[in-house]
């Protein structure tokens, strides 16, 4: 009977008695379709391998308005379209634009959401709204095609990639000088046998390139300080999912994590996690990586590529292929490689900021974070967030009130120019009232908010208004159509694009439906680790909401709100 338990249990959540359902059979829910969308999956690829590749050449899909439509679109007459420049050489794409309009589904109703938003579509005929594509429809400002992306990989230097063509002497220059810190060139001066490396003259122009550089002072200063931090989350923290939460009040927003060496290969995949929208305006990218020149060369490459505020070290990420490579949470064991990762970082870097992401430690009650900080610091972080947990520690784990005791001590006894402490366990923000009690409790200057505002992405909005936000189920659908219509835009509205737009949106629904609205609540506000029990809501949109099971989340849009 949870309607007796749910007062007494730890961890149940109060819910009003008038909401929860009596004699309720919990019953195990089980993908009914997941054997066959695998082995879908498998036949997809076995297609690919055997019989060639099924994605449409991009030269051969032509975007709505087409050039020669509008006269006054002078940027979409940048690429000629309908005729590929590498069908001679034997193009890897599929060039039958006929097989794939005979293979599209059918239609949708309503105007294009992307062509509303952007003012051009970019798949033209695959749009699964092509019967929307009417000129009228485009809003009169939008005449103009516009694309608020930025960080894009030119195909250039991609290709230089692939070759290994790319020149990244700034990077290897500071690497080599990293590395002689530590090799015997200090014991060949202490025993007085003189040096002749840096004594030969240069020849040809002398330029002032690398006696006067962009000093840290003369960088973009950013004022991490008492600002709402989104923090970086992988898969989930997508570019959509970031925008709503930049609308509706967070002020720092971070790509997903980014292996350096993929990023190296000019992988388009491991390129698309750092793409940036205009909206962003504190933006910075997250870099994973085991080695000094590697993580220097990925700098030099975001540094001359792509618009970003500061690059955060990712030293946290207990993933088993990452941390065992030495990366991730793995550089907490390597406290000299770290400070020699920071220093690369930060010295090739001419107008972006070093961060750096932490856990308090590897083991159990081993804490490390408080003998690496200092070092980072000296080595040019402009902000050290700490997250208190341990990486073999398991999300479900009991509360340490010790852990978080631990991680303020850290905090208050060294002096650090700016510290975030992120709290990932006990201590998840979820509420206004809890970011207040933890950052008076902990006197950090900032705390980073992350499966709080997975739950629900408002919490930005009441720390800045200092209130709860009984929001509605209508407003609520109003944000995930938000979401869509933004993975539309960045995904496409073809039926790929569609596809991946569904699949991270009930990615983010896998957090949402923990949400418990305050007007069921008998204790407000929610704690993160709390499940209510069995309970129906105010309305039938957000009892669907609050779901468990997939397959009332599909049943959302057929809700009127």
């Amino acid at each position: 009977m949870h309607a007796m338990t749910s007062e007494y249990l730890p961890g149940f959540a109060f819910v009003k008695k008038e909401f929860i359902k009596e004699n309720h059979l919990h019953i195990e829910q089980v993908a009914a379709l997941s054997i066959s969308v695998k082995k879908k999956r498998k036949h997809e690829k076995l297609a690919v391998k055997f019989l060639g590749p099924s994605k449409l050449c991009p030269y051969v899909i032509v975007p709505f308005p087409e050039p020669n439509e509008n006269s006054s679109g002078d940027a979409l007459n940048t690429t000629t379209h309908g005729i590929c420049p590498y069908i001679a050489d034997g193009c890897r794409y599929s060039h039958d634009l006929e097989k794939a309009l005979a293979e599209k589904l059918p239609n949708l109703p309503g105007p294009c959401p992307v062509l509303v938003a952007t003012g051009h579509c970019t798949v033209g005929k695959l749009c699964r709204w092509a019967s929307g594509h009417i000129l009228s429809e485009i809003p009169p400002l939008l005449i103009q095609p516009k694309s608020g992306y930025l960080n894009c990989l030119s195909q250039e230097n991609r290709t230089k990639l692939q070759k290994k063509q790319y020149c990244f002497g700034r990077a290897d220059s500071i690497t080599r000088a990293l590395l002689s810190r530590s090799s015997t060139n200090f014991a060949t001066q202490e025993e007085g046998i003189p040096s002749d490396i840096n004594d030969r003259a240069p020849l040809g122009h002398v330029t002032d390139e690398d006696e006067i550089r962009c000093r840290t002072s003369e960088r973009k200063q950013i004022e991490f300080a008492n600002k709402l931090y989104l923090a970086p989350l992988t898969t989930v923290g997508n570019l959509p999912f970031r925008r709503v939460c930049k609308r509706l009040g967070a002020e720092i927003t971070c790509g997903e994590m980014a292996i350096a060496t993929q990023l190296l290969q000019g992988k388009q995949s491991e390129w698309a996690l750092l793409r940036r929208h205009s909206s962003e305006d504190m933006f910075g990218v997250q870099l994973c990586g085991a080695h000094v020149d590697t993580m220097t060369r990925a700098a030099q490459l975001i540094e001359e590529n792509c618009e970003v505020d500061f690059v955060d070290i990712n030293c946290g990420c207990p993933i088993d292929i990452i941390w065992k490579k030495g990366a991730g949470a793995g550089l907490l064991q390597h406290g000299n490689r770290l400070e020699s990762i920071v220093r690369g970082v930060n010295g090739v870097l001419e107008r972006a900021q070093v961060t750096v992401k932490l856990r308090t430690g590897i083991r159990e009650k081993k804490n490390t974070a408080h003998q690496l900080i200092p070092s980072l610091q000296s080595a040019g972080a402009a902000l050290i967030t700490v997250r208190a947990r341990y990486m073999d520690e398991v999300e479900n784990n009991g509360i340490h009130v010790w852990l978080i005791g631990t991680t303020y001590e850290i905090v208050q006894k060294l002096l650090i120019l700016d510290l975030y402490l992120v709290f990932h366990r006990n201590g998840d923000v979820l509420s206004y009232e809890d970011y207040i009690r933890h950052k008076e409790a902990s006197g950090v200057t900032g705390i980073m908010i992350a499966r709080g505002a997975l739950i629900k992405p408002w919490i930005f909005t009441e720390i800045r208004e200092s209130r709860h936000w009984d929001i509605s189920a209508g407003e609520r659908l109003d944000i995930l159509r938000e979401f869509t219509n933004y993975g539309l835009e960045l995904w496409g509205a073809d039926s790929r694009g569609v596809e991946t737009t569904r699949r991270f949106l009930l990615e983010w629904l896998s957090f949402l439906y923990r949400y418990i609205p305050y007007g069921i609540l008998e204790r407000v506000p929610q704690q993160i680790n709390e499940r209510p029990p069995a309970y129906f809501c105010r309305t039938d949109l957000e009892t669907l909401m609050a779901s468990e099971n997939c397959a009332d989340w599909i049943r959302i849009r057929s809700v009127e709100s």
